[in-house]
């Protein structure tokens, strides 16, 4: 089973980093959804994974792991704390940004609880585990 995750990781992660990426355009530029200050600096993390996991996975080389464990682990940081500011009332007043739209608003609910960070951070956990997961070892 480690040999599956070690063989397919760096595909595993691509396609994540893919997905989140062609999701966020999807909110952005389709449905019209103003990204806030975190948004950006999430997608900061997230949009270059995609060109540099998909080099790496067609080159098959694992050495990239150390290099995009860093850009996924601090986006994960950030959608975490969005996640927070959106869900943690003491900590809402935090998410009024000074400029644009403020960071606690929920453009979506599904299911009563899955909003853009949340997804935003399940991606960039996919992506971290996934990447952990293909590192080179020895």
């Amino acid at each position: 089973m480690m040999k599956l995750w070690k063989v397919y990781g760096l595909y595993f992660a691509w396609i994540v980093a893919v997905v989140a990426t062609l999701g966020s355009l999807y909110f952005s530029e389709i449905k019209h959804f103003v990204p806030c200050t975190l948004c950006w600096m999430q997608r900061i993390f997230m949009y270059p994974l995609v060109i540099v996991l998909g080099i790496a996975t067609y080159r098959q080389d694992r050495k990239i792991v150390y290099y995009t464990l860093p850009l996924s682990i601090i986006g994960g940081l950030i959608a975490l704390w969005h996640v927070l500011i959106q869900k943690v009332d003491a900590l809402k007043i935090m998410g009024q940004c000074k400029v644009g739209v403020p960071c606690n608003v929920d453009y979506i609910n599904w299911l009563g609880f899955i909003t853009i960070p949340i997804l935003s951070l399940t991606a960039f956990c996919l992506i971290t585990i996934f990447l952990w997961l293909a590192r080179k070892r020895g």
